[in-house]
């Protein structure tokens, strides 16, 4: 029997590294992607089932991507992976920045995982929503942006334990990676700096390999590198010391930029 899977925001970067992975692995893969266009491409480019037309802050659009999905096998997997980055203070974004990084960050997340739900079939599946480590502590620079993970962290652990044992929900918390979303952010900007501050950052394959790894397991919550988790999580008891530190950390990054 053909099992299907959908990858958000598959056009590029992480999301195609999925897909080709999970291409690998047997499964009809439908793209999803605010570039309809560039989905297409990417589904021709690597044999995919398909490439459409995704913007995840429609509810709507994620049941007809679950749809296009059926068509092409029993749904069994779907990846959150769709995502915008904007870096800033609270005080300093834009409103419409804000808004869009809810929307698309944790009421994307959403949406994908009910659509998910609803379209599994009786053998269950998985839902694998990409987070980011800053959702697992106080990252300064990345208020908004860290909120929206965390929320998905939250509604990742939350929805796995409401769900019947063949459904599985996990949530992938990488450190910064190669893509587009981290080169287009402000080098001077104190959450960039952070960024860059915590070692080697982090390839596509890398993360790609992390959240394909997650299907089919009991593990929720995954941090990738495992050991920066834990620094992020101990910020998390302290916040004031990140405060205090975050200077420190952020002359660290710029070095590190530098060198690359």
């Amino acid at each position: 029997m053909e099992t299907s899977c959908v990858v958000t925001g598959g056009a590029r970067g992480i999301g195609r590294g999925i897909a080709e992975l999970m291409l690998a692995r047997g499964h009809r893969v439908v793209i999803g992607d605010i570039d309809g266009a560039a989905a297409m491409e990417t589904a021709d480019l690597i044999g995919a089932a398909a490439g459409v037309l995704l913007d995840v802050r429609d509810p709507e659009a994620h049941h007809a991507v679950a749809a296009v999905a059926a068509e092409h096998g029993t749904l069994t997997t779907w990846f959150n992976n769709a995502g915008v980055g904007d870096d800033g203070t609270l005080a300093e974004l834009t409103d419409e920045q804000v808004r869009r990084l809810v929307e698309v960050n944790l009421l994307g997340a959403m949406w994908g995982t009910r659509a998910a739900l609803a379209a599994f079939g009786p053998g269950g599946g998985d839902v694998v929503n990409i987070a980011s480590l800053a959702g697992l502590g106080p990252v300064p620079g990345y208020s908004v942006y860290a909120a929206t993970k965390a929320g998905v962290v939250s509604l990742s652990a939350s929805v796995n334990a409401e769900t019947p044992r063949n459904v599985r929900v996990h949530a992938l918390c990488p450190d910064g990676a190669d893509t587009a979303m981290l080169a287009g952010q402000d080098p001077s900007g104190l959450g960039s700096q952070l960024v860059h501050s915590g070692g080697p950052i982090l390839s596509v394959a890398e993360v790609a390999r992390a959240a394909v790894s997650l299907v089919g397991s009991r593990r929720v919550v995954r941090a990738v590198p495992t050991w920066r988790g834990g620094v992020v999580r101990g910020s998390a008891l302290a916040p004031g010391v990140m405060q205090h530190a975050a200077g420190l950390f952020a002359a660290q990054g710029r070095r590190a930029m530098k060198k690359r």
